[in-house]
């Protein structure tokens, strides 16, 4: 648990997730515009749904952290691993962030932190799967080194039913240190 100052002087507490935050969860995503969660992999503005995510990660399957500022979430992101041997080496990346703390370099605070934990899981690739419509999302990953790795055509479909291109990017833990390392000496951050 920490304390982090974004780039507009505001301060948010970054922590774990845990089962006491399952109100103001359901309330962060409920609150969300319907364009933000129309490309989420699942619909959590149900109960049932944040419930799991949260015995997940407090069961080491996920690691979930979240950005508050008092009792109000502002942001989610997790690592996700797989059991699976062959991509035991992989993890897969999520972030999502309020508009209204977007710009605020939070989001790359968030990825920086789930960096640090894929680092001490010995992690050596980090995947993002994003729909082809969020290009905003897309420039920030690009912005942070991660590579296209595929796109693949309508193979998702949003929530309200249309197929959509799912795009994979990848990128190595040593090449993500370097563009962090950039970021904060040049105060370039990425938006997020």
């Amino acid at each position: 648990m920490k304390f982090e100052g974004l780039k507009d002087g505001s301060t948010v507490l970054i922590r774990k997730l845990a089962m006491e935050d399952l109100e103001c969860s359901l309330r962060f995503f409920q609150g969300l515009p319907e364009e933000d969660r129309r490309y989420l992999r699942v619909d959590v503005t149900k109960r049932e749904v944040v419930e799991r995510r949260i015995r997940q990660a407090e069961a080491g399957e996920v690691y979930r952290i979240v950005a508050l500022v008092g009792d109000d979430m502002v942001a989610d992101g997790a690592l996700e691993f797989s059991s699976e041997g062959w991509r035991s080496h992989t993890a897969e990346i999520r972030v999502i962030v309020a508009r209204e703390y977007q710009r605020r370099r939070l989001g790359a605070l968030l990825i920086q932190e789930v960096f640090r934990e894929a680092q001490k899981r010995n992690v050596e690739k980090v995947v993002a799967r994003i729909a082809a419509p969020q290009t905003a999302a897309r420039k920030i990953f690009e912005s942070l080194g991660f590579r296209l790795e595929a796109v693949l055509e309508d193979h998702i479909k949003d929530a309200t039913g249309q197929p959509q291109a799912l795009v994979i990017m990848s990128c190595t833990l040593d090449e993500m240190w370097s563009e962090l390392k950039d970021f904060y000496e040049d105060g370039n951050w990425p938006d997020g």
